[in-house]
């Protein structure tokens, strides 16, 4: 019996022994943090923080993503802890479409929009019956009708504001017809439109700049403007984790600043 007392307690000290050993190695490594984004230029930005997270102990592992459902869904799943590539009024349409419970912890950048050439070079060249491609995700089809309303090429009811989709058009004085696809396949489009309004990110994906580009971008002073920030998001409840905290920090730090500013020249803007 006394034999077998003393191996349980050589095995209780052996075991903590091997913890303790597990808990020092751990200490000295940095702590992870998992993001989703989409890759331009959400992902390229996170590179950027990422150097400033590794001078303060965390490692950013950046996911890329095509497309502006999964980031949401694989959070809301717990295979991240954050994500980056989308504005408020989509996420907020998100979560209630798909009963979810995401929050924002902080607005980063503003893309403005912009309608970009395709068959057809200018506004004022557009024919009767021209074609027009738009996003299909519901708040970034109502900014795309805006910025086509603000053209003078449409007018909506009064009152549908963000909440404006095709069947909200009062008068189309040029019969416009107005393709809604998905966002990712806007620029793709181009070689089939006379016209298209793009995301700035998809814009930048395809290598076009709103500022040298577009022939109409939404208004810096735009109700758009202050409402379509991309913002950081993460599941309710974890806004104060440490490595959240941390991964806010280093998105607003001047490092980041300095890129969106020297890379993107007026695509991307900062909101810090």
């Amino acid at each position: 019996m006394k034999k077998i007392i003393v191996i349980l307690t050589l095995i209780a000290l052996f075991v903590g022994v091997l913890g303790g050993c597990a808990n020092s190695k751990d200490k000295g490594k940095p702590k992870k943090i998992v993001v989703g984004a989409s890759i331009t230029p959400h992902a390229e930005i996170l590179e950027v923080a990422k150097g400033v997270l590794e001078s303060k102990g965390f490692e950013l592992e950046i996911k890329e993503y095509n497309d502006y459902v999964q980031p949401n869904v694989a959070l809301d799943a717990g295979d991240l802890d954050a994500n980056y590539f989308q504005h408020q009024p989509y996420l907020d349409q998100f979560n209630a479409d798909r009963d979810m419970d995401l929050v924002s912890v902080a607005i980063i950048h503003y893309e403005p929009f912009g309608v970009y050439p395709g068959k057809t070079k200018s506004i004022e060249e557009l024919k009767d019956g021209a074609e027009i491609s738009i996003p299909n995700d519901g708040t970034n089809e109502a900014r795309a009708l805006l910025l086509l309303e603000a053209q003078g090429l449409i007018k909506l009811a009064d009152g549908v504001g963000m909440e404006a989709t095709v069947i909200d058009i009062v008068e189309n004085p040029k019969n416009l017809v107005i393709h809604e696809i998905e966002a990712a396949q806007l620029a793709r489009s181009l070689q089939d439109v006379d016209l298209a309004v793009i995301n700035g990110n998809f814009a930048i994906q395809a290598g076009l700049n709103v500022a040298k580009d577009a022939i109409a971008v939404e208004d810096k002073d735009s109700v758009a403007a202050e409402t379509y920030g991309n913002v950081i998001a993460v599941r309710k409840g974890d806004e104060n984790r440490e490595e959240i905290k941390a991964l806010v920090e280093a998105l607003k730090s001047d490092e980041v600043k300095e890129f969106i500013d020297s890379t993107y020249e007026g695509a991307v803007v900062p909101k810090f």
